[in-house]
């Protein structure tokens, strides 16, 4: 199958690979080039209708996976027009000309205002920021669309190299600063639901296969708190665990996330395509993390 996955950052980039390595033919399509990727790559300013239909006929892709868009949560509440147009408009343009083919587009735990420890496929949304808002805006664009199923996952994280983007997932900025003997501030109040992005990567390619599964959750086996999860990376990473701060979410960059970003799901185990995907939790995959190369950043 060709795969056109719209947003070639640090999940666009797993899933290229995911797929590439299971023998589909995966394209990434962004207004810049990525670093090592995984896949062929093809210019795309998504908020242009005209270049969604070129890009879409010049790969002649039979399905599109849409992880675009900025994810800065505290870039987005500063740049509200651009956060909604980076997801809603580029969203509308994609699905005007993909006519009826297979769409997974990458939503967020950030739907939901984080007043309930959990929030399951029928949990009413409420965002309580302006990625919130763009991304449910986003979701809203493929109601009613058969071939289209919305994958809201939790917080993603992994290894990236500290030099390979402007801004890193919570665990590789974590183990990079903790690895420098450099103190870490995070909050004890702030909990999610973490999800390996090798993982996100497996249930969407699993996820593409499947039909008539409008809304599917993600989230991490575990429920635990930014300060206690950096402690966890501490422990693994064998340094001192003096270096994690612990302070309330309000004093720092998180103050503009909600207090829970944790999602369930009432679906995901029970679909066939879906049922056999693993989905780790977080000191299984820090293990994992470390052990495939992290020390190598001593």
């Amino acid at each position: 199958m060709r795969t056109l996955i719209v947003g070639s950052g640090f999940v666009g980039r797993a899933v290229a690979d995911r797929l590439a390595r299971a023998g589909e033919r995966p394209v990434l399509a962004s207004r810049r080039p990525p670093q090592h990727a995984p896949a062929p790559w093809t210019p795309l300013d998504v908020t242009d209708p005209a270049s969604c239909a070129r890009v879409l006929a010049d790969t002649a892709a039979e399905q599109v996976v849409l992880v675009h868009g900025p994810s800065d949560v505290t870039w987005c509440d500063r740049h509200p027009d651009e956060a909604m147009a980076g997801h809603e408009t580029a969203a509308r343009n994609m699905r005007a000309a993909a006519d009826d083919r297979r769409l997974v587009l990458i939503s967020t735990d950030n739907v939901f205002d984080g007043s309930r420890p959990d929030c399951a496929e029928a949990t009413p949304t409420a965002p309580p920021n302006a990625y919130g808002r763009a991304k449910l805006a986003a979701e809203q664009v493929f109601a009613g669309h058969a071939a289209a199923t919305v994958l809201r996952v939790s917080l993603v994280y992994g290894w990236e190299p500290a030099d390979s983007a402007k801004w890193l997932n919570f665990f590789a900025a974590c183990a990079h600063r903790l690895l420098a003997g450099e103190p870490v501030a995070v909050p004890h109040d702030q909990w999610t639901t973490p999800v390996l992005v090798d993982d996100v990567a497996a249930v969407t390619a699993a996820v593409l296969t499947a039909r008539d599964v409008p809304l599917l959750h993600l989230g991490g086996p575990d429920r635990i708190s930014r300060a206690d999860w950096a402690l966890l990376i501490a422990a693994e990473l064998g340094v001192d665990p003096g270096l994690v701060v612990a302070e309330p979410r309000a004093a720092g960059r998180y103050a503009g996330r909600p207090e829970n970003t944790c999602l369930t799901s009432t679906l995901l185990s029970r679909l066939p395509a879906t049922a056999g995907v693993p989905v780790r939790g977080v000191r299984e995959a820090a293990r994992l993390l470390v052990a495939a190369g992290v020390r190598a950043a001593r």
